[in-house]
């Protein structure tokens, strides 16, 4: 019975549409208790989306800051190779002005001690370095090698209290001897008279007259210079023109002085000539020389120290007895009656 009453009222339902008004009443009746079911699988699922997104999120930001961290990391290594190629690109600078061979050395230590300024460098005489080779920068000198072993090497810089170097006044070409003066980093000019034109700012260069450092090269700037009206020298300071304190490589030079003079006198003529080319490194004739004396004298000019077996050895000048001066011209092949 019950199946006929149904299948009669989808008939009429399916034809005629009787019972739409029924249905939809039903349906939202019903809503409430279809929610109400829905809500655990619905609740369900937000709690595991949210959750999901959540360790996603921490998982990538945990991912990030590592990356971030690394990158940081990176960054100052790019910097450090930026600051170095700096460094290395001053060196190639100051390398175009020096004429003679160089090369490029790291500084591998540095003495402890306060009052010494010594670097321990990573080339020795393997790769030819020597004693009393000098140190330059791209800002100026700084010092030079005193020991030299198989694979290293100790250099001295100008500052230290055991250096001194010759220098020349840029601006008047005055000739004077810079000494360090230890833990200051300053280098003192001593025995310079009251007279003497200097003053503050003034450039200080290599004069080249030790045969080690290549003439014209910045030494120094001069700091403080003051008049002793008690003393008859004046007090003169001067700062490294070179950041002694900031560098990781050096350049190593390998300086080779010129030929030194050759003086023939003839007895006979009275005559002098100068032969070769004036050398303030080794063996040179001091300036403004007079022959004096009865009896002929023999002068020996030595080879400069540092370096010796790259520099020719200097023959030995003799210079005759004349009852009058003769003074010396520093000049190439001219002959002086």
């Amino acid at each position: 019975m019950l199946a006929l009453v149904s299948f009669a009222l989808m008939t009429a339902d399916h034809r005629q549409r009787y019972l739409e008004v029924v249905r939809t009443g039903l349906s939202a009746a019903v809503y409430p208790l279809y929610y109400v079911v829905n809500l655990p699988i619905v609740a369900g699922g937000w709690v595991g989306a949210n959750f999901t997104t959540h360790q996603s999120l921490k998982t990538e930001n945990d991912q990030l800051r590592s990356e971030h961290l690394l990158l940081n990391a990176k960054v100052q290594t790019l910097a450090a190779l930026d600051a170095e190629n700096d460094r290395l690109r001053t060196l190639l600078e100051a390398s175009a002005k020096v004429s003679e061979r160089v090369s490029v050395a790291e500084i591998v230590a540095v003495d402890i001690d306060p009052y010494a300024r010594k670097l321990v460098l990573n080339k020795g005489a393997q790769e030819g370095v020597y004693e009393g080779q000098p140190l330059i920068s791209g800002e100026g000198v700084l010092g030079q090698v005193i020991k030299v072993g198989g694979p290293s090497s100790i250099a001295m810089l100008i500052t230290d209290t055991g250096h001194s170097l010759p220098v020349m006044l840029n601006r008047t070409g005055l000739r004077a001897i810079a000494v360090g003066m230890g833990a200051s980093g300053a280098l003192d000019l001593s025995h310079l008279p009251n007279s003497t034109d200097i003053k503050v700012g003034d450039l200080l260069v290599t004069s080249g007259l030790d045969g080690r450092f290549p003439p014209n090269y910045p030494a120094a700037v001069v700091t403080h210079a003051e008049k002793m009206s008690s003393q008859p020298f004046m007090q003169v300071r001067a700062v490294p023109a070179a950041h002694l304190e900031h560098n990781r490589e050096v350049l190593l030079v390998w300086h080779v002085p010129p030929a030194p003079v050759v003086t023939k006198c003839d007895p006979a003529k009275q005559k002098c000539a100068v032969q070769g080319s004036t050398s303030a490194a080794q063996g040179r004739v001091p300036e403004a020389a007079a022959v004096q004396g009865s009896a002929p004298a023999a002068i020996s000019v030595p080879a400069a120290s540092g370096g010796a077996s790259l520099m020719p050895a200097s023959p030995s000048v003799t210079v005759p007895a004349k009852p009058t001066q003769a003074p010396v011209a520093p000049a190439t092949n001219q002959v002086i009656p």
